[in-house]
């Protein structure tokens, strides 16, 4: 069963929006902070945005201001608002839930979805 499952990527040139949505289930959504991450080849997956239980976002200073993260707790669903993107936005777009520790800190919680491509081009 999946429990996670992306959908909403695509080609867009720069300057352009795209909407990720994260269909979720139950039992993963509702108890966890959600997040997107991202990743090119041969780089390491990085924590674009984050979003608490209670709604409260997170973002990676790269995308402040550009991305909006959020959660439909009624849908068990997570979206991802992308504006102004840049071809340095192209990349992998995966959908986690999230762990955090003592700090606060966010971390992979164990389930990922298979991730959807988005390419923006110059």
């Amino acid at each position: 069963q999946a429990h996670l499952r992306e959908s909403g990527g695509g080609s867009v040139q720069a300057g352009g929006s795209l909407r990720l949505s994260c269909a979720a289930t139950e039992k993963i959504f509702r108890p966890n902070a959600m997040g997107w991450y991202r990743q090119t080849p041969g780089q390491k997956r990085e924590l674009v945005a984050a979003i608490s239980k209670g709604g409260v976002p997170e973002y990676a200073d790269y995308v402040q201001g550009r991305f909006t993260i959020s959660r439909d707790n009624a849908k068990n669903t997570l979206y991802l608002q992308m504006n102004s993107l840049k071809p340095e936005d192209t990349a992998t777009y995966y959908c986690a839930a999230l762990s955090a520790d003592y700090a606060g800190r966010y971390s992979p919680g164990g389930y990922w979805g298979r991730g959807t491509q988005v390419t923006v081009s110059s």
